[in-house]
């Protein structure tokens, strides 16, 4: 009599497979879901400083924080701390309750949502963790994505703690451009290890150096746009040179170098940092072009490449509107958008050129 032997069975093989791939394709959906969740965060984020909403809870309550003010006398109070700051005094003497609670909910639903993707985030690691589902040599890299991401919450009131010195309205630049920068990083990880557990990485898939190279090469070029972008935005440097494609009627606009040492003109200097955000976008623009026509004529999807050009395209459009427009709050949140957008797609273009296992060669497992 034959032994029994799993393997004597044409299906299980099979099945097991399925099972894997159905794993796979559970907890990639998980992180993708995080990721959506923290491109709506960071729009938050840039809505709440375009509004000048971000100073407006005073108090910072990881806990009890999530529940909104319980009553009148509530409202009062958090109102009357708000009053002890600059920005109340310099920007918004006079606006009433009324105007306060408006600032407000914009803030609180900020910190409400950062608390609950740290909920969608840790409750299914525990479960899909214990069921086996992740596979074993990701489980390091999610735990410490999950100490970032809870890390994250401390910059943000460090950032925050900032706009409460005397005489300041905002908060400081720097502390701003830290918690855009380690937002991102977090996104990107998260999208990576997504990718990477759908379509495991193995090295030589798609042989392509100069492509990866120049994947490469694009995604350094627009981490340096975003960063120059959070300058930006810190400095309101946008409100000024409201012209495109000159400043002011030049290619380089008068008191590029005005500061002294030199190297802080490029985070202090509203001339500098605007018209460095406007040439490495410009930079980015061609860079990432070139990359999509390379993809278009290379072994990935073409659909990689119009993805390409149609979300740098569309990017660096909203960018000038944004500059035209003279910084809309709708305008300049979809800018921030568009940025996570274009970072996203170069993403996943590196990841297939790295050695990602493509639709076909999944079905192949088949």
């Amino acid at each position: 009599m034959m032994p029994f032997d799993v393997h004597n069975f044409p299906d299980a093989s099979r099945m097991d497979r399925a099972s894997t791939r159905q794993s796979r394709r559970l907890v990639a959906l998980w992180l993708f879901t995080v990721a959506a969740m923290i491109m709506v965060m960071i729009a938050l984020g840039g809505a709440t400083r375009l509004t000048g909403s971000g100073l407006s809870i005073m108090e910072w309550a990881p806990l009890m924080g999530a529940l909104p003010p319980s009553g009148e006398a509530e409202w009062n109070r958090l109102f009357a701390l708000y009053q002890k700051i600059p920005q109340y005094s310099l920007l918004h003497e006079g606006f009433g309750l009324a105007g306060f609670k408006q600032i407000f909910w914009l803030e609180w639903t900020h910190r409400l949502w950062g608390r609950l993707i740290g909920l969608v985030f840790l409750v299914p690691l525990l479960w899909l963790g214990a069921t086996g589902r992740i596979e074993r040599r990701l489980l390091p890299r999610l735990g410490l994505l999950f100490i970032i991401g809870g890390l994250q919450g401390a910059v943000g009131w460090f950032m925050v703690a900032s706009g409460f010195l005397p005489e300041t309205t905002a908060v400081s630049p720097y502390r701003l451009v830290v918690h855009l920068v380690l937002a991102l990083i977090l996104y990107a990880a998260i999208v990576w290890t997504g990718l990477t557990a759908l379509y495991p990485v193995q090295f030589g898939k798609l042989d392509s150096p100069l492509l990866r190279r120049l994947a490469t090469a694009s995604l350094g070029i627009l981490s340096l746009t975003i960063l120059a972008g959070g300058f930006t935005a810190g400095l309101h440097a946008g409100l000024t040179y409201n012209t495109f494609p000159l400043m002011d009627g030049r290619l380089v606009p008068d008191g590029y170098a005005l500061l002294q040492p030199f190297v802080r003109n490029l985070t202090e200097n509203v001339a500098a940092v605007q018209f460095d955000h406007r040439a490495l976008a410009t930079f980015s623009l061609i860079l990432v072009s070139i990359l999509a026509v390379a993809v278009w004529y290379s072994d990935l999807p073409k659909k990689l490449s119009v993805c390409l050009a149609t979300a740098v395209a569309g990017q660096y459009l909203l960018g000038i509107a944004t500059l035209l427009l003279v910084v809309p709050v709708g305008v300049a949140t979809l800018h921030q958008c568009g940025a996570v957008i274009l970072l996203t797609v170069v993403l996943v273009v590196l990841h297939r050129l790295s050695g990602g296992v493509g639709p076909r060669v999944m079905a192949s497992e088949a």
